[in-house]
């Protein structure tokens, strides 16, 4: 049996599905289902509220997880069990409200500060791998980044090692969990270099869509880079696993290199190969507006 590379990452098909409508030869997947109740009605679209600002306003519960004191639902255990304490006052209420920036909370005593929160953008060079450590000894991403900060980061998402370009280190859970949710489909931007001549048949292929793996795959845009069938340039919405590379080799092309040059709206801007650093506040602002 093959490997499924996007095997766990998606649901798989339903049963019972026999008594389905057929699908019309050379049509692309639709991924809507048919509406219930009062007919015309559209499925509302997922809509997420973006990322809370780690040093505003939150939750009590919130702040005794980001301190690595426990789970947010333990922390409700924890605070309706009256061992939580902010400015020396007890705190029962589920749902209470602290200012990291002023607040002193205390948990059985003992005064907790939540961790702050980092973000490291990498341009990562090629044969470097995208983790922290690697007991083999081989190059990684945290050999570049060692100096980064003292909090412990990790990768956002993954990146094969003969790739190249953009990768975010963080902290910080929620961000990275909302920037890998496939309803979110963050704009990825990859220059692509092939060892044979693309067509332009290539580059409609890619427009138009295509299965791969059982599941549909397209590139929002694609285009020669400099007007050298060698470079392409491709926008891609889509966070499955190594799917740059893949959909040009199920064209029948040799992957020379694929490098990620804009990932949501950071860009590798004033970041040579190699080097990290932290993002602005107006990056960060702008990635938890994305997502």
């Amino acid at each position: 049996m093959k490997h499924n590379p996007d095997q766990g990452r998606r649901g798989g098909a339903r049963k019972g599905s026999a008594g389905r409508r057929k699908s019309t030869p050379g049509a692309k997947p639709s991924n809507s289902r048919p509406n219930r109740g009062r007919p015309g009605a559209q499925r509302p679209k997922l809509k997420f509220a973006p990322v809370p600002d780690s040093t505003a306003a939150m939750r009590l519960n919130r702040y005794i997880a980001q301190a690595g004191v426990c789970s947010r639902r333990e922390a409700d255990v924890m605070i309706e069990a009256g061992v939580v304490s902010v400015n020396n006052k007890v705190i029962t209420e589920l749902g209470f409200k602290v200012d990291p920036t002023k607040d002193t909370v205390k948990v059985e005593g003992d005064t907790i500060r939540p961790e702050t929160m980092r973000y490291v953008l990498v341009n990562k060079p090629k044969n470097f791998l995208a983790v922290e450590h690697d007991p083999s000894g081989r190059r990684t991403i945290g050999d570049l980044i060692k100096n980064a900060c003292r909090e412990r980061i990790a990768p956002v998402d993954r990146v094969e090692k003969e790739s190249t370009g953009l990768i975010l280190f963080t902290n910080d859970g929620e961000m990275a969990k909302r920037l890998n949710h496939p309803k979110v489909a963050l704009r990825e931007l990859y220059h692509v270099t092939l060892a044979k001549k693309a067509t332009t048949e290539d580059l409609e292929k890619l427009l138009e869509g295509f299965v791969l793996d059982q599941g549909f795959v397209k590139a929002k845009e694609v285009s020669f880079v400099k007007n050298d069938p060698h470079e392409i340039g491709m926008e891609i919405h889509s966070n499955r696993s190594r799917i740059v590379r893949r959909m040009f080799e199920h064209l029948g092309h040799k992957v020379v290199k694929v490098d990620r040059v804009v990932y949501g709206p950071l860009t590798k801007k004033d970041l040579p190969r190699g080097h990290w650093r932290h993002l602005t506040d107006d990056e960060l602002n702008l990635l938890r507006m994305t997502t």
